[in-house]
C-alpha cells in the first residue's frame, strides 16, 4: 500500500512540474510573440505552416526562388527584400508554438493521474488543449489574413485563457501545501475588487494591443528616422491607455491594503507583494517608450509583464475561492478558509 501511495506521489509531482514548466513555455511563447510584434517579424514568413514554402527557412537570399518577390510580394506588403533576422524571429516563435502545444497535450496525459482523486484538473487541463489547439489555428489565420488587429488580439487572449486554465490545475494540484495556510473567511468583498481589476486589465490590455496597431501606421507614415515623433503621432487610445495605469496602480494598491487586512495567507500576501512590483514595473515600460522613442526591448517586455498581471491576479482569486480548490471534501475546505 506504501509502494502504491508513493507512486501515486511521483505521478503527481511529475505532473506538477510538467504543468509549472508547460505555464513557463507559454509565457515564453508570449514574449516572443511580443519581440515577433515589437521588430515587425509578423510576417517574416509570408506562409503557413512551411516558410518561404520550407520546413527549415532559408537563411540567405540564394535559398530562394528567383521569383520569390512576385510569389510572396504582396503579403510582404511591400518589403520585398529578403530579411533572413525576421524570418527566423517569427520561425522561432512558431516553434516555440508547438513545443507549448506538445507540453499542454503531456500535460493533459499525465492529468489523468487525478482521475479517482480531482477530475476538476482533468477538466482544467482538456480546456488547456482544447484551448491551445484553437490558438494555433488562429496563428495560421494571423498569417493568412496579413496581420489583422483583430486577430492579433484574439490569439493574445486565448493566449491567456490557456495561461489561466493552466494555473489553476496548477493551483489545485497543489491543494494540500494550501491546507497549511491560513487566511481570513470575509474575503467576498477584496475577490469581487480583485476580479473586477482583473477585467479592466484585459481591458487595458487590448487598448494596448490598438495603441500598437495605430503605432505601426505611424511608422509606415514618419519612417524609422522620425522615431523621436512617433508618440506625438498617436490618437487619444494613447493617452487613455498611458493615464488608465496610473488607476490601476491605485486599484492594486487597495488590494494590497485590503488582503493585508483580511488575510494572514502568506502565499496571498507575497503573491500581492509581486503583483504590485509587476506594475510598477509595467508603468516604468511604459514610460520607457513613451520618452525614449519606443526602443523594440521594451515592448515585449511591456507585454509580457502585462500577461505576468494578470496571470497573478488570476492566481489570487483562485487562492480567495476555497471551494475551486477542493474535490467536494467539506473537512478539507473548513480547513483552508479557518482563520
Amino acid at each position: 500500500m506504501t509502494s502504491s501511495n508513493s507512486l501515486i506521489n511521483k505521478k503527481e509531482q511529475r505532473f506538477q512540474s510538467l504543468a509549472f514548466l508547460t505555464v513557463i513555455v507559454i509565457y515564453l511563447l508570449i514574449l516572443a510573440g511580443g519581440i515577433v510584434r515589437g521588430t515587425g517579424s509578423g510576417m517574416g514568413c509570408p506562409d503557413w505552416p512551411k516558410c518561404f514554402g520550407q520546413w527549415i527557412p532559408p537563411t540567405e537570399i540564394s535559398q530562394l526562388p528567383a521569383n520569390y518577390q512576385e510569389i510572396y510580394g504582396a503579403k510582404l506588403k511591400g518589403e520585398i527584400e529578403f530579411n533572413a533576422v525576421k524570418t527566423w524571429i517569427e520561425y522561432i516563435n512558431r516553434l516555440l508554438g508547438v513545443l507549448s502545444g506538445f507540453l499542454v497535450f503531456a500535460t493533459l496525459i499525465t492529468s489523468f493521474t487525478y482521475l479517482r482523486k480531482d477530475k476538476a484538473i482533468i477538466l482544467g487541463s482538456i480546456v488547456a488543449f482544447l484551448m491551445i489547439g484553437v490558438n494555433g489555428w488562429l496563428g495560421s489565420r494571423v498569417v493568412a489574413t496579413e496581420l489583422a488587429q483583430y486577430m492579433i488580439t484574439l490569439h493574445l487572449l486565448l493566449a491567456v485563457v490557456v495561461v489561466f486554465a493552466l494555473l489553476f490545475v496548477l493551483i489545485r494540484a497543489n491543494v494540500n501545501k494550501l491546507q497549511q495556510e491560513r487566511s481570513a473567511k470575509n474575503t467576498g468583498g477584496v475577490k469581487l475588487l480583485l476580479i473586477v481589476v482583473m477585467t479592466l486589465t484585459l481591458g487595458q490590455i487590448v487598448l494596448g494591443a490598438q495603441v500598437r496597431d495605430a503605432l505601426d501606421s505611424v511608422v509606415k507614415q514618419l519612417g524609422y528616422a522620425q522615431r523621436s515623433e512617433w508618440i506625438e503621432g498617436l490618437d487619444w487610445r494613447f493617452y487613455v491607455h498611458r493615464s488608465f495605469s496610473l488607476v490601476l496602480f491605485g486599484l492594486h494598491v487597495l488590494v494590497l491594503y485590503r488582503l493585508r487586512k483580511q488575510s494572514t495567507s502568506i502565499i496571498i500576501r507575497r503573491l500581492t507583494n509581486y503583483l504590485i512590483a509587476l506594475v510598477v514595473a509595467e508603468i516604468g515600460t511604459g514610460i520607457i517608450m513613451a520618452y525614449l522613442g519606443v526602443p523594440a526591448v521594451a515592448q515585449p517586455i511591456h507585454l509580457l509583464l502585462a500577461i505576468l498581471i494578470v496571470g497573478l491576479q488570476f492566481s489570487v482569486s483562485i487562492l480567495l475561492t476555497p471551494k475551486l480548490l477542493t474535490a467536494g471534501d467539506s473537512h478539507r475546505m473548513s480547513q483552508l478558509v479557518q482563520a
